[in-house]
């Protein structure tokens, strides 16, 4: 079986951020991540994890930019140097937390010129990257994110092959790859080479494991059977309280 992580922003939410970091350990996991822990000054993420004995496996960038404006622009053209800025903050934050990964959003935008800006600001952003971190990418489905730019493996894979950066990878997700494809299992298999990191949820609706149409022992089988030796991190929606939900752990 895969090792599995927690989303501490989708798991948990009924509990304040700080004590979710308990509810984690508590239920066996040894890993977690947090999409946007920017507002949280870093020391006192950084003690919970300490206390329980968590591993921070990945944050996303950029974070908010309090001058206004949505979180992940990356791909928007204009904003170079607001990208460049708040992608040092990110950085910071994961070097603290010990996060290895930094999931780059690209924002809402379309065409070339969005194409182009994704791509120069990532060979930017890959060139001074300090080693131990890795940047990702993560096709979002438009029916959850419309007008996201990124939102296909394809086009993923097209930009990862231009950057050409070996810190720069994929981010598979089970229930964006199931409504973006209609096949989780097979699009894991034709992506697993550039895969740097897996979340999971059921689709429809991003529900825990094994409540929807997702095969998850056969994904599962299939991570296994792949070279992937990174964390599998549940990010779905609770039915009621999280514990109740983890059935699909064992």
């Amino acid at each position: 079986m895969p090792r599995f992580a927690a989303n501490l922003t989708h798991l948990w939410a009924e509990l304040p951020y700080l004590d979710r970091f308990d509810a984690a350990a508590e239920a066996g996991f040894l890993a977690v991540e947090v999409l946007f822990p920017y507002d949280v000054p870093a020391p006192d993420t950084q003690a919970a994890l300490n206390c329980n004995g968590l591993q921070m496996v990945l944050l996303n960038a950029p974070g908010p930019n309090y001058t206004g404006g949505a979180r992940g622009f990356a791909a928007i053209p204009g904003g170079a140097t607001r990208f460049d800025y708040d992608m040092r903050r990110a950085v910071r934050y994961a070097q603290a937390l010990g996060a290895g990964i930094i999931h780059v959003m690209s924002g809402d935008a379309e065409g070339p010129e969005a194409k182009d800006t994704l791509i120069d600001n990532l060979k930017r952003a890959t060139a001074t990257l300090p080693e131990g971190l890795c940047l990702t990418l993560e096709p979002l489905n438009p029916k959850a994110q419309r007008g996201y730019f990124m939102n296909s493996f394809d086009l993923a894979a097209e930009v990862i092959e231009d950057v050409g950066a070996p810190n720069l990878g994929l981010q598979y997700d089970s229930y964006h790859a199931y409504e973006i494809t209609g096949d989780p299992v097979g699009t894991f298999e034709a992506m697993a080479p550039l895969i740097r990191h897996i979340q999971i949820g059921d689709g429809p609706g991003r529900t825990p494991p094994g409540t929807g149409q997702i095969d998850f022992p056969a994904l599962f089988q299939a991570i296994d059977a792949s070279d992937y030796a990174g964390w599998v991190s549940a990010e779905y929606t609770p039915n009621g309280h999280t514990e109740t939900g983890l059935g699909w752990m064992r």
